[in-house]
């Protein structure tokens, strides 16, 4: 029996025994995507009760060590690949409208994946532009855009989501504007220029906060992980092209990775 005795004699024992399976965990005795012991077995291991061992795993689910699935059991969270998001990751693009012979796009390429490892679910709407979305257009209040949700995933797994607008104006009528021509070599780069729209610059705006329940239900992520949460500009000249809210990934999937040039 493993000894749940701790020298802080107030510490509670499902702490107690959290550490140790932690411990485990990151040693790798209990390697990446195996199950956990049973509650039962767990029980015995620690001297335990049944309840002390279930706020044990709960405060390993909430630190997104830990994955419980019905019908399976809980597992240690299997190790996401990373991917590394630099300033010069849209250069990707560009390269498609230079005649790149091999399809991509900027997440293709953070993802290390074929085109043909890559899917994207989308749901196109028209609608209005909200007081902030006009705001980062730089356009009057319900200006009408069309708006893109899309869910990226690689090798079937979904890695990202994102809403992404343009404006009505610009894409009606065109090729653009039919969701069956995603996903789209290029992406926003080659669909714009397919339009004779030049992309100058993109801004970026990234910050971290805790998930939704339904970006933790589309993109798996266990409670307690944060996402990062990127809101983009993209700018043909001094006029904003493209907005994309809420680029949303797994903080635990994602590196941010910038050059930044002081001369």
């Amino acid at each position: 029996m493993t000894d749940v005795s701790s020298p802080h004699p107030d510490r509670p024992r499902y702490r107690t025994v959290a550490d140790e399976l932690r411990r485990r965990m990151l040693a790798g005795t209990i390697p990446a995507g195996s199950l956990l012991p049973s509650e039962t077995a767990l029980m015995n291991e620690f001297g335990v009760s049944r309840g002390t061992v279930r706020e044990a795993i709960g405060l390993l689910r909430a630190e997104g060590l830990a994955v419980t699935e019905q019908g399976r059991g809980t597992y240690a969270r299997p190790v996401m690949p990373v991917r590394r998001l630099g300033s010069d990751r849209y250069r990707r693009e560009l390269d498609q409208i230079r005649g790149a012979t091999q399809p991509e796009t900027s997440f293709t390429a953070d993802q290390a994946v074929r085109w043909s490892e890559y899917t994207l679910d989308k749901e196109f709407a028209e609608v209005p532009a909200s007081a902030a979305r006009a705001e980062l257009f730089g356009v009057e209040n319900g200006t009408m855009l069309l708006e893109r949700r899309f869910v990226f995933r690689a090798h079937g797994v979904p890695q990202q989501m994102s809403v992404s607008c343009l404006l009505l104006a610009d894409v009606a009528g065109t090729p653009v504007a039919d969701p069956e021509n995603e996903p789209w070599p290029g992406g926003n780069t080659a669909q714009l220029h397919s339009l004779g729209i030049v992309i100058t610059g993109i801004r970026e705006r990234v910050r971290a906060r805790m998930p939704v329940r339904e970006e933790t239900d589309t993109l798996r992520i266990p409670s307690g992980t944060p996402v990062v949460t990127i809101t983009r500009q993209t700018y043909a000249g001094e006029r904003v092209v493209e907005v994309a809210t809420d680029i949303v990934i797994p903080s635990d999937r994602v590196e941010l990775d910038y050059w930044i040039d002081l001369g």
